[in-house]
């Protein structure tokens, strides 16, 4: 199964400039969203457009028009959606949690937008809450040996490695010790897995956000913000991972690049808690 995370930065925007071809090349099973930044209809006239009319779509709007939005887009029909996070966050267009039955058992797929935030602001607070809330959940889907993989653009590089210029962004929102301590947490004990880091290795990057401004993405002065979070059970599975950057500036269809997994779920059982 191929899991691909994409912010697209507005859905339609990334039509425009080429997402649609870039989709019918990728071919995921499964395509998680963020910043869709549309209502149902446009959507899913997107992914008609994609030759995708037919699949499974759970997808939440932001609580303002033009704003946040994410969604889980599947092959395999959904046998449960949950919006927000526990009943939090329900109406900010911010989590959104599709079941699937697949060939290697049950598999929760969860697309996120987290709060881009800001340092010593209530923005900044709010991000802390909707982190809070993730570890959470993350904390009992782990207790319960869920098959579960969480997606997204969570706005916090977690180390060094993950942007480039990190000696000046020590105090900025993206980079603080308080967030990188989150993901500290989650992957402690390898109850949860950055799928992408654990293929890449110990290498700069690779980045996953550049700025549309200057020479951020020639110059490959990113930010690894995006990411695949398998659990333990799910992370086990994971043959292949990369982010799929532009090959230019011009061919962007969004600030972010997609990161794509592909997962053997025929061994998904062999994984099974006892």
């Amino acid at each position: 199964m191929r899991v691909i995370t994409a912010n697209v930065n507005g859905i339609r925007a990334a039509a425009r400039r080429g997402m649609v071809q870039w989709l019918a090349l990728a071919r995921p099973d499964v395509l998680t969203l963020q910043e869709v930044r549309a209502d149902d209809v446009e959507l899913g006239k997107v992914l008609a457009d994609a030759g995708l009319a037919h699949w499974s779509v759970a997808h939440t709007e932001g609580g303002a028009r033009g704003r946040a939005g994410v969604a889980v887009v599947s092959r395999d029909p959904h046998t449960a959606v949950r919006v927000g996070i526990d009943g939090e966050f329900g109406d900010e267009g911010r989590w959104v949690e599709a079941d699937l039955v697949t060939e290697g058992g049950p598999l929760t797929v969860v697309s996120a937008y987290v709060h881009t935030g800001e340092a010593d602001t209530e923005r900044q607070v709010v991000k802390y809450a909707f982190l809070d809330a993730i570890t959470r959940r993350l904390d009992r889907a782990a207790a319960d040996g869920a098959a579960m993989v969480v997606t997204g653009d969570l706005n916090i590089a977690h180390r060094e490695a993950d942007l480039k210029n990190w000696k000046g962004n020590l105090r900025k929102s993206g980079f603080l010790p308080e967030e990188r301590a989150y993901l500290d947490r989650w992957f402690e004990d390898d109850a949860w897995v950055d799928v992408q880091r654990r293929h890449a290795g110990d290498v700069a990057g690779p980045y996953s956000w550049w700025s549309w401004r200057g020479k951020a993405f020639d110059n490959d002065a990113g930010w690894r913000i995006d990411y695949q979070l398998a659990s333990r059970r799910l992370s086990a599975t994971a043959r292949h991972a990369y982010v799929d950057r532009a090959p230019t500036y011009a061919e962007r269809w969004s600030d972010h690049a997609p990161v794509v997994v592909d997962y053997d779920l025929t061994a998904l059982e062999r994984h099974a808690p006892a």
